[in-house]
């Protein structure tokens, strides 16, 4: 087979071949359809992430259909379409996993950094971080959907809100498209907040009801003046405006933070402690929450948009995803 793979940390990606692995008996071999180019590959390519191992093929949005099985995996099936996002295994022992709180296992796996993952024609996963695919999406739509798609919808479906709600999303790229999708589908009135104006016409094919530009007006006093937010999404890694929105939210409002930036928020006690609101952030989810994630996609339509990359153009369209050039997902297929 053939895989595109990182030789070290630092290094450019270079295409080999190698044997196809061979399933262990938790494990299933996929034929990879088709895998996203996210911005956490990096962690991979540029050795961002304590102990990966080298060489390492990256990957973690991955779409496929089941090849064989290990005895332990019998419950997938040879040519049932499948996925593997970030989430990529638990241990089922540590005190999390007791619980069921399989996202936050003390031992997880992370699929492409853990093991390989989805830039190649062949991977292999533990059983536990399956998902089955809907028949109603493609396999190059679906791909981001188990990255972008579940951190988003997981975030939504957790924040506490109801249908009628007033949810901001802030950042309209490769996490806010889908985020924003997802929020009118849930029948939230849904509010985009940029940084670009060019992003007014996109917003509003995307579902919005409404869009503010933060470079024009207080994106906070704009929310205010609509009610307040009972929740804002807050997807682009721009800490400086993330921070800027908590005077946004209504009495009891959240701001779920899953745009990953290492800077501090700059969010005093007191914005939190009038009104009991409250930041929360949020991971992405386990192969259940994917399932969950494809399937309204599939139900309602909210899909990804994306480019394509053959595997032979994985540093192309890597090249292109870290620019912010992609429009909005890069996606390697097969």
């Amino acid at each position: 087979m053939k895989v595109v793979q990182v030789p070290s940390a630092g290094a450019d990606f270079e295409l080999v071949e190698r044997d196809i692995p061979t399933p262990a008996p938790n494990e299933v071999l996929i034929k990879v359809e088709a895998c996203g180019i996210c911005h956490s590959d990096m962690f991979v390519k540029e050795g961002a992430f304590p102990g990966i191992e080298y060489p390492r093929v990256p990957g973690h949005e991955v779409i496929g259909t089941v090849e064989s099985t290990g005895d332990q995996a019998s419950y997938w099936k040879k040519g049932q379409r499948v996925g593997v996002g970030w989430h990529g295994g638990h241990c089922f022992t540590c005190e999390s996993c007791r619980r069921g709180d399989f996202i936050n296992c003390a031992n997880a796996k992370i699929t492409g950094i853990s093991y390989d993952g989805g830039y190649g024609e062949y991977m292999v996963a533990p059983h536990e971080a399956i998902a089955s695919v809907p028949d109603d999406l493609t396999s190059a739509e679906a791909a981001p959907l188990l990255c972008a798609g579940i951190t988003t919808f997981n975030a939504l479906r957790n924040a506490g809100g109801h249908p009628g709600d007033l949810v901001a999303i802030q950042g309209i790229g490769g996490l806010g498209h889908l985020g924003l999708q997802f929020a009118k589908k849930m029948g939230f009135k849904t509010i985009a907040i940029s940084s670009s104006d060019s992003k007014r016409k996109l917003a509003m094919d995307l579902g919005a009801d409404g869009f503010i530009d933060y470079k024009e007006e207080d994106p906070a006093k704009a929310l205010q003046g609509m009610g307040g937010a009972t929740i804002i999404l807050a997807t682009a890694p721009n800490s400086k405006a993330i921070g800027q929105l908590a005077n946004g939210l209504k009495v009891n409002g959240k701001l779920m933070v899953v745009g990953a930036s290492m800077d501090g928020l700059d969010i005093s006690p007191m914005q939190l402690i009038g009104g009991k609101r409250s930041v929360m952030g949020w991971a992405s989810g386990t192969a259940m929450d994917s399932e969950d994630t494809l399937n309204f996609s599939a139900l309602t339509g909210a899909t990804s948009i994306i480019e394509t990359f053959p595997l032979e153009k994985a540093a192309e369209g890597y090249a292109k995803m870290m620019a912010n050039e992609a429009r909005f997902r890069a996606v390697l297929v097969f």
